[in-house]
């Protein structure tokens, strides 16, 4: 008779892979694709789709240059969460290089780089918005206003064409199309001298609303989308609290002090990328804090970086460097916050006795 063998605990086997998870992770972002689509036009699926061809091509390279086996790491769908993650950072109607590049840079560099899926020590999408927002500044600040606040908004074959050949029709001027993001231009009117109240007053991306309706209606999918995840056991707690609280009660309290040049902390959390930061973006399982109170801190300090960052530092928009320098913590999180082991203190204590 052969032994029954027997490992280690747990013994229930889980039903979740990498593809599956991915697959539900881009599901979950389904909302905010077809809201910012409404807003903006086609030009974000003309983008992914760009992005997608250059990261299947440089995931294949890397698998077979590393001597991987190509089918199985290429059919996991983590290059195609990363190429969805870049796209949403950039302007709708970003040049085809950019989008190249950034999906290059997440796909190469950041994650084969440091030995592929579960080695890579920062997220792939942040790296590569990073890379093209320091490289081409220029570029990256031309932002796609609402096609309900342009006068003769691009159709599908004009996106498409301004996209890859940087053409517009005649008679269409780029400052027509184009303007600055709601941080943005919160963050210059400022910097001008201007109070809160005049720079609501005179930007037009503001409608005459303290918050742009579509960065409302987009952070409102992508809440949406993450409290999906939430339920369905897809990502913890911890980070999206930890980085939403951390956030508000920073624009809580420098709004209270001065309300005529610190924006509150509704504006905080629905302009810019707060809401899929918090739910598709710090979440990343292997970039981010993998203990309960280390997920927690991971979040407080995401969000304290992002308020500080937004509020006196160069960019108006935080997210990436956020994530980025919380990414470079996260083996000190994890070594201070390792949980007691059951028993622990019972064990030595009898070993005392």
């Amino acid at each position: 008779m052969q032994p029954t063998l027997m490992h280690a605990s747990p013994y229930d086997w889980g039903q979740q892979n990498v593809r599956k998870v991915m697959m539900q992770v881009q599901m979950a972002a389904t909302p905010a694709l077809l809201v910012h689509a409404y807003f903006f036009g086609i030009g974000i699926f003309v983008q992914i789709a760009i992005g997608l061809t250059f990261a299947f091509l440089a995931e294949a390279l890397m698998l077979k240059l590393r001597g991987k086996p190509i089918k199985p790491y290429l059919t996991d769908w983590s290059v195609v969460l990363t190429t969805i993650d870049i796209v949403f950072c950039l302007p709708p109607t970003s040049p085809w290089w950019i989008v190249a590049l950034a999906t290059l840079f997440a796909v190469v560099i950041a994650k084969h780089v440091f030995g592929g899926l579960g080695y890579n020590v920062f997220n792939p999408a942040m790296a590569g918005y990073a890379f093209v927002l320091i490289s081409f500044p220029a570029v990256m600040t031309v932002w796609h206003l609402p096609n309900a606040l342009v006068s003769n908004p691009l159709d599908a074959w004009q996106t498409i064409s301004f996209i890859f050949s940087g053409q517009l029709p005649n008679g269409i001027g780029l400052d027509a199309l184009t303007g600055a993001t709601p941080l943005e231009a919160t963050r210059t009117g400022l910097l001008n001298g201007q109070t809160l109240d005049q720079i609501m007053q005179h930007e037009i991306i503001f409608a005459g609303n303290s918050i742009a309706p579509s960065s409302f209606w987009l952070s409102m999918a992508f809440l949406v989308g993450g409290i999906g995840l939430l339920i369905k056991g897809i990502i913890r707690w911890q980070m999206p609290v930890g980085f939403i609280v951390a956030i508000s009660l920073l624009a809580t309290i420098f709004h209270s002090y001065d309300p005529t040049h610190y924006t509150n902390a509704a504006f905080h959390l629905l302009s810019g990328a707060t809401m899929f930061a918090a739910f598709f973006i710090i979440t990343d399982p292997v970039t981010g804090s993998t203990t309960p109170s280390g997920r927690l801190y991971f979040g407080i300090g995401a969000g304290v970086l992002v308020y500080v960052i937004r509020t006196w530092g160069g960019y108006a928009d935080a997210i990436a460097f956020s994530v980025l320098i919380m990414n470079m913590l996260v083996p000190w999180i994890d070594s201070v916050t390792v949980p007691r082991v059951y028993g622990h203190n019972n064990a030595k204590r009898a070993h005392h006795e």
